[in-house]
Protein backbone atom coordinates (compact mmCIF):
# COMPACT_ATOMS: atom_id res chain seq x y z
CA UNK A 1 0.00 0.00 0.00
CA UNK A 2 2.98 2.32 0.88
CA UNK A 3 4.60 1.33 -2.10
CA UNK A 4 1.48 2.19 -4.20
CA UNK A 5 1.33 5.92 -2.42
CA UNK A 6 4.99 6.59 -3.20
CA UNK A 7 4.01 5.66 -6.96
CA UNK A 8 1.02 7.83 -6.89
CA UNK A 9 3.12 10.83 -5.64
CA UNK A 10 5.96 10.43 -7.77
CA UNK A 11 3.55 10.58 -10.65
CA UNK A 12 1.42 13.28 -9.22
CA UNK A 13 4.75 15.49 -8.77
CA UNK A 14 5.92 14.64 -12.13
CA UNK A 15 2.81 15.67 -13.73
CA UNK A 16 3.03 18.93 -12.00
CA UNK A 17 6.49 19.44 -13.28
CA UNK A 18 5.71 19.08 -17.07
CA UNK A 19 2.49 20.88 -16.95
CA UNK A 20 1.97 23.79 -15.78
CA UNK A 21 -1.01 27.11 -15.78
CA UNK A 22 -0.83 30.71 -15.87
CA UNK A 23 -3.31 33.63 -15.95
CA UNK A 24 -2.26 36.68 -17.80
CA UNK A 25 -3.54 39.89 -19.26
CA UNK A 26 -2.25 39.45 -22.84
CA UNK A 27 -0.39 36.55 -24.12
CA UNK A 28 1.73 37.53 -27.68
CA UNK A 29 2.42 34.70 -29.73
CA UNK A 30 5.40 35.37 -32.40
CA UNK A 31 9.12 35.27 -33.57
CA UNK A 32 9.34 38.92 -35.39
CA UNK A 33 9.86 42.53 -35.03
CA UNK A 34 5.90 43.05 -34.53
CA UNK A 35 6.20 40.60 -31.89
CA UNK A 36 8.56 42.47 -29.96
CA UNK A 37 6.80 45.56 -30.64
CA UNK A 38 3.36 44.43 -29.27
CA UNK A 39 4.88 42.54 -26.10
CA UNK A 40 7.27 46.06 -25.50
CA UNK A 41 3.96 48.13 -25.56
CA UNK A 42 1.50 45.51 -23.53
CA UNK A 43 4.02 45.82 -21.18
CA UNK A 44 4.55 49.67 -20.98
CA UNK A 45 1.04 49.94 -20.84
CA UNK A 46 1.04 48.13 -17.32
CA UNK A 47 -0.91 45.53 -18.05
CA UNK A 48 0.68 41.50 -17.51
CA UNK A 49 1.89 40.42 -20.53
CA UNK A 50 3.31 36.66 -21.63
CA UNK A 51 5.59 36.57 -24.67
CA UNK A 52 6.28 32.98 -26.31
CA UNK A 53 8.24 32.16 -29.29
CA UNK A 54 10.92 30.06 -30.44
CA UNK A 55 14.00 32.53 -31.38
CA UNK A 56 13.63 36.42 -31.87
CA UNK A 57 13.74 36.42 -35.89
CA UNK A 58 14.51 39.93 -37.88
CA UNK A 59 12.44 38.32 -41.31
CA UNK A 60 11.56 34.60 -41.52
CA UNK A 61 14.27 33.65 -44.02
CA UNK A 62 17.33 35.92 -43.85
CA UNK A 63 20.54 35.08 -42.32
CA UNK A 64 21.54 36.30 -39.43
CA UNK A 65 25.11 37.79 -40.73
CA UNK A 66 23.56 39.65 -43.63
CA UNK A 67 23.41 43.39 -44.10
CA UNK A 68 20.14 45.36 -44.88
CA UNK A 69 19.15 48.85 -45.57
CA UNK A 70 15.44 49.94 -44.86
CA UNK A 71 14.62 53.36 -46.45
CA UNK A 72 10.84 53.31 -45.84
CA UNK A 73 9.99 55.62 -42.73
CA UNK A 74 13.10 57.23 -42.31
CA UNK A 75 12.25 60.28 -41.38
CA UNK A 76 9.36 59.23 -39.42
CA UNK A 77 10.71 58.01 -36.01
CA UNK A 78 7.46 56.91 -34.99
CA UNK A 79 7.23 55.03 -31.57
CA UNK A 80 9.39 51.62 -31.27
CA UNK A 81 10.06 52.26 -34.34
CA UNK A 82 12.06 55.86 -34.13
CA UNK A 83 13.41 53.89 -30.38
CA UNK A 84 14.30 51.13 -32.47
CA UNK A 85 16.08 53.30 -35.55
CA UNK A 86 17.75 55.55 -32.72
CA UNK A 87 19.70 52.29 -30.91
CA UNK A 88 20.44 50.89 -34.68
CA UNK A 89 22.53 54.05 -35.04
CA UNK A 90 24.14 54.37 -31.58
CA UNK A 91 25.28 50.59 -32.33
CA UNK A 92 27.15 51.43 -35.87
CA UNK A 93 27.74 55.23 -34.77
CA UNK A 94 31.75 54.89 -34.81
CA UNK A 95 31.12 52.14 -37.50
CA UNK A 96 32.50 52.85 -41.20
CA UNK A 97 30.70 53.35 -44.10
CA UNK A 98 27.64 53.52 -42.14
CA UNK A 99 25.47 56.76 -42.27
CA UNK A 100 23.70 57.60 -38.68
CA UNK A 101 22.50 60.51 -39.16
CA UNK A 102 18.92 60.84 -38.02
CA UNK A 103 16.62 60.60 -41.22
CA UNK A 104 19.55 58.58 -43.47
CA UNK A 105 18.30 54.97 -44.50
CA UNK A 106 19.10 52.54 -41.45
CA UNK A 107 21.56 49.87 -42.58
CA UNK A 108 21.94 47.14 -40.01
CA UNK A 109 23.29 43.33 -39.47
CA UNK A 110 20.34 41.22 -38.95
CA UNK A 111 22.30 39.75 -35.91
CA UNK A 112 22.68 43.16 -34.55
CA UNK A 113 19.06 44.38 -35.18
CA UNK A 114 17.70 40.73 -33.07
CA UNK A 115 19.91 42.10 -30.24
CA UNK A 116 18.68 45.33 -30.34
CA UNK A 117 15.33 44.47 -30.32
CA UNK A 118 15.78 41.69 -27.42
CA UNK A 119 17.10 44.88 -25.49
CA UNK A 120 14.02 46.79 -25.89
CA UNK A 121 12.37 44.10 -23.54
CA UNK A 122 14.33 43.99 -20.81
CA UNK A 123 13.70 45.68 -17.56
CA UNK A 124 9.86 45.56 -18.02
CA UNK A 125 8.48 44.21 -15.26
CA UNK A 126 5.11 43.11 -16.91
CA UNK A 127 6.55 41.27 -19.19
CA UNK A 128 7.59 37.88 -18.87
CA UNK A 129 8.60 35.83 -21.88
CA UNK A 130 8.86 32.21 -22.88
CA UNK A 131 11.90 31.40 -25.22
CA UNK A 132 12.33 28.31 -27.30
CA UNK A 133 8.15 27.63 -26.96
CA UNK A 134 5.61 26.26 -29.66
CA UNK A 135 2.52 27.28 -29.93
CA UNK A 136 0.49 23.80 -29.40
CA UNK A 137 -3.83 24.77 -28.86
CA UNK A 138 -6.31 27.40 -28.21
CA UNK A 139 -9.45 27.24 -27.16
CA UNK A 140 -12.39 29.68 -25.58
CA UNK A 141 -13.03 29.12 -22.20
CA UNK A 142 -15.74 31.69 -21.36
CA UNK A 143 -14.50 35.36 -21.04
CA UNK A 144 -10.88 34.22 -21.27
CA UNK A 145 -8.44 31.93 -24.00
CA UNK A 146 -6.71 29.22 -23.06
CA UNK A 147 -3.77 28.08 -24.98
CA UNK A 148 -1.11 25.72 -24.84
CA UNK A 149 2.43 25.85 -25.56
CA UNK A 150 5.25 23.67 -25.07
CA UNK A 151 8.78 24.60 -24.25
CA UNK A 152 11.07 21.68 -24.16
CA UNK A 153 9.37 18.60 -22.48
CA UNK A 154 6.89 20.76 -20.70
CA UNK A 155 2.96 21.80 -21.72
CA UNK A 156 2.40 25.47 -19.93
CA UNK A 157 -1.53 25.96 -19.97
CA UNK A 158 -1.84 29.93 -20.61
CA UNK A 159 -5.46 31.34 -19.15
CA UNK A 160 -4.89 35.13 -20.79
CA UNK A 161 -7.76 37.48 -21.20
CA UNK A 162 -5.87 39.05 -25.01
CA UNK A 163 -4.54 37.27 -27.20
CA UNK A 164 -2.07 38.24 -30.32
CA UNK A 165 -1.19 36.26 -32.93
CA UNK A 166 1.96 37.68 -34.33
CA UNK A 167 2.84 34.29 -36.42
CA UNK A 168 3.99 34.79 -39.74
CA UNK A 169 1.01 32.78 -41.32
CA UNK A 170 -1.83 33.46 -38.53
CA UNK A 171 -1.16 30.16 -36.83
CA UNK A 172 -2.78 31.00 -33.79
CA UNK A 173 -5.96 32.98 -35.18
CA UNK A 174 -6.22 29.97 -37.90
CA UNK A 175 -6.09 27.18 -35.31
CA UNK A 176 -9.39 29.09 -33.15
CA UNK A 177 -11.13 28.58 -36.45
CA UNK A 178 -10.90 32.08 -38.12
CA UNK A 179 -10.61 33.39 -41.74
CA UNK A 180 -8.21 35.88 -42.84
CA UNK A 181 -9.73 39.20 -45.65
CA UNK A 182 -6.90 40.67 -47.65
CA UNK A 183 -3.92 42.49 -46.16
CA UNK A 184 -4.94 46.11 -44.49
CA UNK A 185 -6.71 47.94 -47.57
CA UNK A 186 -9.86 49.73 -46.63
CA UNK A 187 -12.36 51.18 -48.79
CA UNK A 188 -12.96 53.64 -46.21
CA UNK A 189 -12.26 57.62 -47.06
CA UNK A 190 -12.05 58.06 -43.06
CA UNK A 191 -9.84 54.54 -42.60
CA UNK A 192 -6.77 57.69 -41.08
CA UNK A 193 -9.72 58.54 -38.69
CA UNK A 194 -8.94 55.00 -37.01
CA UNK A 195 -5.39 54.57 -38.00
CA UNK A 196 -2.95 53.05 -35.07
CA UNK A 197 0.09 52.81 -37.64
CA UNK A 198 1.46 55.38 -40.74
CA UNK A 199 4.50 55.44 -42.50
CA UNK A 200 5.21 55.80 -46.00
CA UNK A 201 5.63 52.47 -48.24
CA UNK A 202 6.81 50.89 -51.93
CA UNK A 203 3.98 48.94 -52.48
CA UNK A 204 0.50 49.91 -54.16
CA UNK A 205 -0.96 46.61 -52.80
CA UNK A 206 -0.85 48.30 -49.35
CA UNK A 207 -2.31 51.67 -49.86
CA UNK A 208 -5.59 52.20 -47.84
CA UNK A 209 -7.65 54.30 -49.55
CA UNK A 210 -7.46 57.84 -50.79
CA UNK A 211 -5.86 59.99 -47.76
CA UNK A 212 -3.09 59.65 -47.23
CA UNK A 213 -2.31 59.48 -50.81
CA UNK A 214 0.02 56.55 -51.80
CA UNK A 215 3.00 56.55 -51.43
CA UNK A 216 2.08 57.05 -47.53
CA UNK A 217 -0.13 55.06 -45.73
CA UNK A 218 -2.46 54.85 -42.44
CA UNK A 219 -3.42 51.44 -41.03
CA UNK A 220 -6.75 51.18 -39.47
CA UNK A 221 -8.11 49.75 -36.37
CA UNK A 222 -10.50 46.95 -37.77
CA UNK A 223 -7.72 45.62 -39.90
CA UNK A 224 -6.28 43.70 -36.92
CA UNK A 225 -9.42 42.92 -35.90
CA UNK A 226 -11.13 39.20 -36.34
CA UNK A 227 -14.75 38.93 -37.19
CA UNK A 228 -16.88 36.86 -35.06
CA UNK A 229 -13.57 36.29 -32.94
CA UNK A 230 -13.57 38.32 -29.31
CA UNK A 231 -9.79 39.71 -28.16
CA UNK A 232 -7.78 37.73 -30.70
CA UNK A 233 -5.86 40.48 -32.59
CA UNK A 234 -3.20 39.62 -35.64
CA UNK A 235 -0.47 41.57 -37.09
CA UNK A 236 1.85 40.02 -38.90
CA UNK A 237 -0.43 37.70 -41.17
CA UNK A 238 -1.84 41.22 -43.12
CA UNK A 239 1.33 41.76 -43.65
CA UNK A 240 4.05 41.22 -45.83
CA UNK A 241 6.51 39.69 -43.72
CA UNK A 242 9.56 38.58 -46.33
CA UNK A 243 11.02 42.02 -47.31
CA UNK A 244 13.23 44.18 -44.79
CA UNK A 245 11.30 47.17 -46.15
CA UNK A 246 8.36 46.09 -44.36
CA UNK A 247 9.88 46.18 -41.13
CA UNK A 248 9.01 49.56 -40.05
CA UNK A 249 5.21 48.71 -40.90
CA UNK A 250 5.59 45.57 -38.42
CA UNK A 251 7.23 47.13 -35.34
CA UNK A 252 4.40 50.09 -35.90
CA UNK A 253 1.91 48.40 -36.17
CA UNK A 254 2.87 45.83 -33.27
CA UNK A 255 3.10 48.66 -31.21
CA UNK A 256 -0.62 49.88 -32.46
CA UNK A 257 -1.82 46.07 -31.56
CA UNK A 258 -0.33 46.05 -28.11
CA UNK A 259 -2.33 49.10 -27.15
CA UNK A 260 -5.50 47.82 -28.21
CA UNK A 261 -4.96 44.79 -26.39
CA UNK A 262 -3.90 46.62 -23.06
CA UNK A 263 -6.86 48.56 -23.79
CA UNK A 264 -8.90 45.48 -23.47
CA UNK A 265 -6.86 44.23 -20.70
CA UNK A 266 -6.99 47.20 -18.74
CA UNK A 267 -10.62 47.92 -18.91
CA UNK A 268 -11.98 44.26 -18.77
CA UNK A 269 -13.56 44.54 -22.09
CA UNK A 270 -13.42 43.22 -26.06
CA UNK A 271 -12.44 44.27 -28.93
CA UNK A 272 -16.39 44.55 -29.48
CA UNK A 273 -16.44 47.74 -27.73
CA UNK A 274 -13.43 49.37 -28.47
CA UNK A 275 -13.16 53.08 -27.76
CA UNK A 276 -11.20 54.70 -30.90
CA UNK A 277 -10.08 57.54 -29.26
CA UNK A 278 -8.97 56.48 -25.88
CA UNK A 279 -6.50 53.78 -27.81
CA UNK A 280 -5.17 56.24 -29.88
CA UNK A 281 -4.30 58.48 -26.71
CA UNK A 282 -2.41 56.22 -25.50
CA UNK A 283 -0.87 55.54 -28.43
CA UNK A 284 0.09 59.33 -29.00
CA UNK A 285 1.26 59.07 -25.30
CA UNK A 286 4.18 56.76 -26.32
CA UNK A 287 4.99 59.07 -29.56
CA UNK A 288 3.13 56.69 -31.88
CA UNK A 289 2.50 58.58 -35.01
CA UNK A 290 -1.18 58.76 -36.45
CA UNK A 291 -0.64 60.78 -39.18
CA UNK A 292 2.60 60.49 -41.30
CA UNK A 293 3.92 63.86 -40.91
CA UNK A 294 7.00 64.81 -41.49
CA UNK A 295 7.32 68.22 -41.00
CA UNK A 296 6.31 68.24 -37.31
CA UNK A 297 9.39 66.51 -34.99
CA UNK A 298 8.14 64.52 -31.95
CA UNK A 299 10.29 67.02 -29.91
CA UNK A 300 7.95 69.94 -30.83
CA UNK A 301 5.86 71.54 -28.48
CA UNK A 302 3.09 71.31 -30.50
CA UNK A 303 3.13 67.44 -31.93
CA UNK A 304 0.28 66.10 -30.12
CA UNK A 305 -1.82 68.80 -30.97
CA UNK A 306 -0.87 68.67 -34.51
CA UNK A 307 -1.35 64.65 -35.11
CA UNK A 308 -4.63 64.64 -33.11
CA UNK A 309 -6.33 67.57 -35.06
CA UNK A 310 -4.63 65.88 -38.08
CA UNK A 311 -6.34 62.50 -37.29
CA UNK A 312 -10.24 64.26 -36.97
CA UNK A 313 -9.25 65.28 -41.02
CA UNK A 314 -9.99 69.06 -40.00
CA UNK A 315 -6.63 69.78 -41.00
CA UNK A 316 -5.11 67.97 -43.92
CA UNK A 317 -1.34 67.58 -45.06
CA UNK A 318 -0.38 67.01 -48.29
CA UNK A 319 2.47 65.39 -50.68
CA UNK A 320 5.98 66.80 -51.31
CA UNK A 321 8.33 64.85 -53.37
CA UNK A 322 8.91 61.82 -50.79
CA UNK A 323 7.13 62.91 -48.04
CA UNK A 324 4.16 64.11 -46.19
CA UNK A 325 3.82 67.39 -44.84
CA UNK A 326 1.58 69.09 -42.42
CA UNK A 327 2.86 72.71 -43.74
CA UNK A 328 2.61 74.43 -40.05
CA UNK A 329 3.56 77.85 -41.49
CA UNK A 330 0.64 78.36 -44.00
CA UNK A 331 -2.15 79.93 -44.13
CA UNK A 332 -5.71 78.29 -43.17
CA UNK A 333 -8.49 78.71 -45.82
CA UNK A 334 -12.46 78.44 -44.76
CA UNK A 335 -12.88 76.13 -47.47
CA UNK A 336 -11.16 73.12 -45.82
CA UNK A 337 -11.96 73.47 -41.62
CA UNK A 338 -15.31 74.28 -42.62
CA UNK A 339 -16.40 70.78 -43.56
CA UNK A 340 -15.14 69.13 -40.82
CA UNK A 341 -16.38 71.97 -38.14
CA UNK A 342 -19.95 71.65 -38.98
CA UNK A 343 -20.22 67.80 -39.09
CA UNK A 344 -18.69 68.00 -35.43
CA UNK A 345 -20.07 71.27 -34.20
CA UNK A 346 -24.17 71.90 -34.61
CA UNK A 347 -23.64 75.41 -33.77
CA UNK A 348 -20.53 75.97 -36.14
CA UNK A 349 -23.08 75.82 -38.85
CA UNK A 350 -24.73 79.06 -37.45
CA UNK A 351 -21.48 80.59 -36.70
CA UNK A 352 -20.29 80.29 -40.52
CA UNK A 353 -23.62 81.78 -41.42
CA UNK A 354 -23.42 84.74 -39.06
CA UNK A 355 -19.41 85.84 -39.31
CA UNK A 356 -19.11 85.04 -42.99
CA UNK A 357 -15.56 84.64 -42.71
CA UNK A 358 -13.29 85.32 -45.56
CA UNK A 359 -11.48 82.91 -47.75
CA UNK A 360 -8.56 83.03 -45.25
CA UNK A 361 -9.16 82.23 -41.96
CA UNK A 362 -7.93 84.79 -39.12
CA UNK A 363 -6.82 85.05 -35.47
CA UNK A 364 -9.76 87.23 -34.93
CA UNK A 365 -12.45 84.65 -36.73
CA UNK A 366 -10.82 81.53 -34.88
CA UNK A 367 -11.28 83.24 -31.19
CA UNK A 368 -14.49 84.70 -32.11
CA UNK A 369 -15.59 80.80 -32.83
CA UNK A 370 -14.17 79.65 -30.11
CA UNK A 371 -15.86 82.32 -28.02
CA UNK A 372 -19.21 81.30 -29.83
CA UNK A 373 -18.77 77.23 -28.88
CA UNK A 374 -17.04 77.63 -25.50
CA UNK A 375 -19.60 80.65 -24.63
CA UNK A 376 -16.41 82.40 -22.82
CA UNK A 377 -16.51 85.94 -22.93
CA UNK A 378 -14.90 87.30 -26.09
CA UNK A 379 -13.15 90.21 -24.07
CA UNK A 380 -11.90 87.87 -21.63
CA UNK A 381 -11.00 85.09 -24.13
CA UNK A 382 -8.70 87.35 -26.78
CA UNK A 383 -6.74 88.54 -23.45
CA UNK A 384 -6.13 84.93 -22.18
CA UNK A 385 -5.24 84.17 -25.27
CA UNK A 386 -2.88 87.08 -26.32
CA UNK A 387 -1.20 86.70 -22.84
CA UNK A 388 -0.27 83.17 -23.69
CA UNK A 389 0.37 83.36 -27.24
CA UNK A 390 4.57 83.54 -27.16
CA UNK A 391 4.89 82.35 -23.64
CA UNK A 392 2.92 79.02 -23.78
CA UNK A 393 1.94 78.26 -26.84
CA UNK A 394 5.57 79.27 -28.42
CA UNK A 395 3.95 81.01 -31.50
CA UNK A 396 6.36 83.13 -33.13
CA UNK A 397 3.92 85.31 -35.06
CA UNK A 398 2.82 88.22 -33.51
CA UNK A 399 -0.90 88.68 -31.67
CA UNK A 400 -2.98 90.43 -34.00
CA UNK A 401 -6.94 89.67 -34.96
CA UNK A 402 -6.49 91.27 -38.08
CA UNK A 403 -3.84 88.59 -39.21
CA UNK A 404 -4.53 85.21 -41.01
CA UNK A 405 -4.14 82.60 -38.74
CA UNK A 406 -1.70 79.76 -39.70
CA UNK A 407 -1.94 76.05 -39.78
CA UNK A 408 0.33 75.56 -35.95
CA UNK A 409 -2.07 78.12 -34.64
CA UNK A 410 -5.41 76.85 -35.59
CA UNK A 411 -4.67 73.63 -34.62
CA UNK A 412 -3.11 74.45 -31.11
CA UNK A 413 -5.70 76.57 -30.36
CA UNK A 414 -8.37 74.15 -31.58
CA UNK A 415 -7.23 71.26 -29.88
CA UNK A 416 -7.07 72.94 -26.82
CA UNK A 417 -10.17 74.76 -26.54
CA UNK A 418 -12.85 72.80 -29.20
CA UNK A 419 -10.91 69.66 -28.43
CA UNK A 420 -12.25 68.09 -31.96
CA UNK A 421 -10.03 64.68 -30.78
CA UNK A 422 -12.35 64.55 -27.99
CA UNK A 423 -15.81 63.08 -30.11
CA UNK A 424 -16.18 59.91 -30.50
CA UNK A 425 -15.80 57.89 -33.25
CA UNK A 426 -16.58 54.15 -34.42
CA UNK A 427 -14.71 51.89 -36.41
CA UNK A 428 -15.30 52.99 -39.93
CA UNK A 429 -13.88 57.09 -38.62
CA UNK A 430 -17.63 58.45 -38.82
CA UNK A 431 -18.68 60.57 -35.55
CA UNK A 432 -21.19 58.36 -33.32
CA UNK A 433 -23.94 60.81 -31.75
Amino acid sequence: MIKKLLVLLLITNTSVLYAQTIKTDVLVIGNGASAVAASVQCARSKVKTIWAFEAIKLISNGNASETYTVNNNANIPSGLWGEFSKKIREAYGKKPGYDTTQYAALKFEADTAETVLKRLTDTLKNLSFYEQSTFNSIKKDDDRWTVTIKQSEKTITIKTRVIIDATDSGTVATKAGARFETAFKSSSFNAYRTAIATGNASDKDYSTGSYPPYPFWSIPMNAVLLKDFSNLLVIAKALPTNNIQYLPIQMELGQGVGTIAAYCAFFKTTTQTLKVRVIQGELLDFKGYILPFTDIDPKDANWRAIQQVGATGMLKGRPDHSTFVFMPDSLVSTVEIQPVLTEIYTRAFLWFNKAKPGKIFTIGNTLSLISDYTLTDPELLNKTIQKAWKTQYKFNTDFNLNSPITRREFAVLANRYLNPFARTIDLSGRLVN
